[in-house]
C-alpha cells in the first residue's frame, strides 16, 4: 500500500467534520455504518472515527440513494464490487512469475532443439 493510500485509510475524523463534509446527519452516517456500508473505527471511549476513504464511500452511498436506490440495492452493488475484486486478486495470485516463465521457455527451447538433458537424450554419460 502506498503512503498516499495509507494516509487516506487512517481513521482520524470524528463525526462532526464528517457531517459537515457530507451534509448528512449523525443518524444517517451511523445508519450506513450499522448496515456495513462504511466501517468506522472506534476509540477507547467508543467514539466513531472515519477515514478519507470512508468519507468517499459515504458520499457514494448518498449519491446511490439520491438516484433512487435503497440500502439493500446499494449493499448488492458493493458486494458485486467486492466479488470482482476478490476474483481479480485470485487471478493475480495465480499468475506465474517472470522467472518461472523463463524456465518454461528455456525448457521448451532445449526440448525443441533436442538438447534437453533427460534420460533419453544424447547427454547420457558416455555418449558425448
Amino acid at each position: 500500500m502506498s503512503e498516499k493510500e495509507l494516509r487516506r485509510s487512517l481513521a482520524v475524523l470524528p463525526m462532526g467534520p464528517v457531517m459537515k463534509l457530507t451534509s448528512l446527519t449523525a443518524r444517517q452516517i451511523r445508519y450506513y455504518d450499522d448496515h456495513g456500508l462504511v466501517n468506522s473505527k472506534r476509540t477507547d471511549s467508543n467514539r466513531r472515527l472515519y477515514s478519507l476513504n470512508d468519507i468517499d464511500r459515504i458520499l457514494e452511498v448518498k449519491d446511490y440513494l439520491n438516484e433512487g436506490m435503497n440500502i439493500e440495492q446499494v449493499k448488492r452493488v458493493y458486494e458485486k464490487q467486492q466479488r470482482r475484486l476478490e476474483k481479480k486478486q485470485n487471478l493475480y495470485k495465480k499468475t506465474i512469475s517472470d522467472g518461472r516463465v523463463r524456465e518454461y521457455l528455456r525448457d521448451d527451447i532445449l526440448k525443441a532443439g533436442g538438447l534437453y538433458p533427460d534420460d533419453d537424450s544424447q547427454f547420457k554419460q558416455g555418449h558425448l
